[in-house]
């Protein structure tokens, strides 16, 4: 067992569905398969969704397949959901398991009142970096993640309709030009409040436990300790 550091470049130790599995069972969210060989999570009020959909491979993010889609509606009985959250493998667990406890946490999922520059000044308290140019991209001290406020990707669900919207991506290339660690797209209408808890959990500088960490970060990881 390695505990390393930075976070974001950890990776998910291969357990990104055992960990946020369990995260949403302490939440006392239930769980069905479904015909797709999916894994379904539905919170108590019926107003949130998470759903482990790698089986089915809806699409790719940045040429990574989807593993996790969070969502909320504004009501048990909407048919459509409010605005979905999207991760593909290798994130690091930690920050999307900070990101569903957020979401169980929030009494009014539809509901933000907070700015984008919620985002950006959470991950400027960890030390990363704003664009000078563009105000609403952040990078860390490494250049090797970052935030940013984007065109929503293709396949990209929300509840409003209009074209050419904007919402937060994040992601990880710890070589540059090389294949990404982990992408992460948020929706339009993903509060900026919850993306901040994200973004604030994957630039934490608190070690992460790792058995195996992702090749293409090896001289980017710092081991803290062995054990």
């Amino acid at each position: 067992m390695y505990w390393v550091t930075p976070r974001h470049l950890a990776g998910d130790d291969g357990a990104l569905a055992e960990r946020i599995g369990d995260t949403l069972a302490g939440l006392g969210w239930r769980m069905w398969p479904t015909s797709r060989h999916t894994l379904l999570y539905v919170s108590p009020d019926e107003l949130r969704g998470a759903e482990w959909i790698l089986a089915a491979y809806p699409f790719e993010l940045g040429g990574l397949p989807v593993a996790w889609q969070l969502n909320a509606r504004p009501h048990a009985n909407s048919v459509m959901t409010e605005w979905n959250a999207y991760f593909t493998t290798g994130v690091p667990y930690e920050a999307l398991a900070d990101f569903v406890v957020a979401i169980d946490a929030r009494q009014a999922p539809d509901t933000d009142f907070e700015k984008p520059e919620t985002v950006i000044n959470a991950l400027g308290a960890r030390g990363w970096i704003r664009d000078a140019d563009r105000r609403t991209t952040a990078t860390d001290p490494g250049f090797s993640s970052s935030v940013s406020l984007e065109p929503v990707p293709p396949l990209i669900q929300d509840a409003d309709p209009r074209p050419d919207l904007v919402g937060w991506q994040a992601w990880a290339e710890p070589v540059l030009g090389a294949p990404y660690l982990w992408c992460a797209s948020f929706s339009a209408s993903v509060p900026n409040d919850l993306v901040a808890v994200f973004a604030t959990s994957l630039a934490s500088p608190v070690p992460v436990p790792r058995r195996a960490v992702p090749e293409s970060a090896v001289g980017r990881l710092t081991v803290v300790c062995c054990g």
